[in-house]
């Protein structure tokens, strides 16, 4: 199942199934979007992504999309 944070522009897609909830997007997002909640990632705040990418690249499971990416 995939998660789909969209602002504007901004579209950031969680794919559940492969979330292990690592955390990674959490230390490398630069502008503290994510959070890890139950065991996954969440987005708390799309309009403040500065669409880096870092939290792509950091995903040891490749559960992140991101539209600027």
């Amino acid at each position: 199942m995939k998660k789909e944070y969209k602002e504007g522009d901004i579209a950031i897609i969680i794919d559940l199934d492969k979330c292990i909830g690592s955390g990674e997007c959490v230390i490398a997002c630069p502008v503290e979007i994510f959070e890890v909640v139950d065991g996954k990632a969440i987005v708390k705040n799309v309009k403040e992504c500065i669409e880096c990418c870092a939290c792509v690249n950091a995903c040891p499971q490749n559960a992140i999309e991101h539209s600027s990416c």
